[in-house]
């Protein structure tokens, strides 16, 4: 599976943004998919989570209400609409494609990776 992350840019801070993931390959929706992301000198970490058939949703607390992930496996694409934007906010956006549910949030689970798109938030 090859991950394409698109979307990011420069928005005021409670200002809204759309990010998508496109991904090739036949077993996408096979795949439970993720968002992480990584901000200026700090660890990459964990955004949000849906798995393949797109039933189910996880969230970092710390985007939890504001984000929202969906996907459309007709589309081979993910979706993390966010919201409410805050200038912590501002990083690296990044999906990433996981057949382990039960370990959604760890980074070390997943098995594909795709380029990110930035996001930057005034304030």
């Amino acid at each position: 599976v090859q991950l394409q992350a698109s979307g990011g840019g420069l928005v005021q801070a409670g200002g809204s943004l759309s990010l998508s993931c496109a991904a090739s390959g036949r077993t996408f929706s096979s795949y439970h998919m993720g968002w992480f992301r990584q901000a200026p000198g700090k660890e990459r970490e964990f955004v949000a989570a849906v798995s393949w058939r797109g039933g189910t949703t996880y969230y970092a607390d710390s985007v939890k209400g504001r984000f929202t992930i969906s996907r459309d496996n007709a589309m081979n694409t993910v979706y993390l609409r966010v919201n409410s934007l805050r200038p912590e906010d501002t990083a690296v956006y990044s999906c990433a494609a996981n057949r382990n549910w039960g370990n959604v949030a760890a980074l070390g689970t997943y098995d594909y990776w795709g380029q990110g798109t930035l996001v930057t938030v005034s304030s």
